[in-house]
């Protein structure tokens, strides 16, 4: 119970909005597309982005998402800049690469789908923030170290030499030294002209002429791999289940994909930026993955001052959480929530009830970067191969920490050949 705003009780209920100290402090939980709008668009100022003092810590203070004003917008701009369609027609025949190299190596192999799409969504990120630039001892030392941040960052902070954090925080600062080297040697040999992110960053300047600091770019650097990996990951490894599961939907998407092929001389030719764009179906299929497994369950706000909404009050430090997987999964917005039909989004859908990116300011830059790698990966991936699940626990989920099939989704995959109408597997 709590005094509303006219000095009346309150009873707090489950339904859209409710209490409940279950993460150790006080939160209000809302689940409504109204209450998620109010908290993450029309009175944003009200509640800050709140995270464990230990993961600002890993990621770094200057990270964009730990910041409202002025230096949030100068740094979402920034980031944003380096996404934007001119910037990803750029990245399309790099990503491809990547997404052949991967399958590739999976051919005849069982291995952890999650796993597989970790790697290759962490060679994006690395991709869209140094270009193709980038010397590949930086990029291994970047990727040992990084995956060792990734260990500790949801054990328990305990800074004892030989524990997971520990060790996460060592490695948070040789990453910083790795970016700092990185960030020295463009200065001495490149020019001040590149559009990567890093580039951005290095390049601007604040009203007063001012760059930002190397400490600061190096946690938006870092704040940008940890943004972009698990969540693409855990996405396309749920894609990959859903069409498996469908064998009709498969085939309508592979109809679709190997349209697409057709107009790239039967895919001698790189895909291009405007193919990515007439995958209607496949399009479909990535929003209707993105709503059924709502990677992003909920986020975390805090109200900066005493709010009161539909008559309740929440306190000034009171917890804030807007639950998106309630609002995707509720049978008000969408029909059978429980049945995977991308046909659902032939018609755009209520607003504020499709959220997978979040909404408002805080809102996801990357999100057209991580559909344009599920577009390549979906692209090549049916028309070049086919996959059987392994084992019988597919069906299970386990959080770490974002929901994915038990174990990672473990996967074979093998190639097609060209001349059996892509009806038939080569032996490997």
């Amino acid at each position: 119970m709590e005094l509303n705003a006219n000095g009346g009780r309150i009873d707090y209920r489950y339904g859209e909005i409710f209490k409940t100290h279950i993460l150790g402090c006080p939160c209000v939980m809302l689940a409504s597309p109204e209450a998620a709008r109010f908290v993450l668009v029309t009175q944003a100022h009200l509640f800050k982005p709140t995270y464990p003092k230990s993961k600002e810590n890993m990621i770094g203070p200057w990270a964009l998402f730990f910041h409202q004003g002025d230096y949030h917008l100068r740094l979402r701009k920034l980031v944003q800049g380096s996404v934007a369609p001119d910037a990803l027609r750029g990245l399309v025949a790099d990503i491809e690469g990547l997404v052949i190299s991967l399958l590739e190596s999976w051919v005849g192999r069982e291995i952890s789908t999650f796993h597989a799409m970790k790697k290759f969504s962490f060679d994006v990120g690395i991709l869209a923030i140094f270009g193709g630039r980038l010397e590949e001892r930086y990029k291994e030392e970047l990727k040992k170290n990084y995956i060792i941040v990734e260990k500790g960052y949801n054990s328990f902070p305990t800074c004892i030499p030989g524990t997971a954090y520990y060790k996460a925080i060592q490695a948070r600062k040789r990453l910083r030294v790795i970016l700092g080297e990185i960030m020295n040697e463009r200065r001495k040999t490149e020019a001040s002209d590149h559009k990567d992110l890093l580039g951005r960053l290095m390049e601007s300047k604040d009203d007063k002429g001012h760059h930002l600091s190397d400490d600061q770019i190096a946690d938006n650097i870092i704040g940008v791999l940890f943004a972009a990996q698990d969540t693409t990951a855990s996405v396309m490894t749920w894609i990959l289940k859903f069409l498996h599961d469908d064998p009709k939907l498969l085939e309508s998407v592979k109809a679709e994909q190997m349209a697409t092929q057709e107009t790239s001389e039967c895919g001698s030719r790189p895909l291009t930026w405007a193919q990515t764009r007439s995958m209607v179906l496949t399009h479909k299929v990535i929003l209707e993955s993105l709503r059924m497994a709502s990677i992003i369950s909920f986020t975390f706000r805090e109200a900066v001052a005493d709010v009161e909404y539909k008559g309740y009050l929440i306190p000034k430090g009171w917890k804030v959480m807007p639950l998106f997987r309630n609002i995707h999964h509720s049978a008000e917005f969408f029909q059978e929530p429980q049945i995977f039909d991308p046909s659902r989004f032939e018609v755009a859908p209520k607003p504020n009830t499709f959220l997978p990116f979040g909404s408002g300011v805080h809102a996801c830059p990357g999100n057209e970067l991580a559909k344009l790698e599920m577009l390549i990966l979906i692209h090549h991936l049916v028309t070049k191969y086919r996959w059987e699940i392994a084992g019988r626990r597919s069906g299970e989920i386990e959080y770490c920490p974002f929901p994915v099939p038990k174990q990672g989704l473990v996967a074979k995959l093998w190639r097609v050949s060209s001349n059996t109408n892509n009806n038939e597997a080569e032996e490997q």
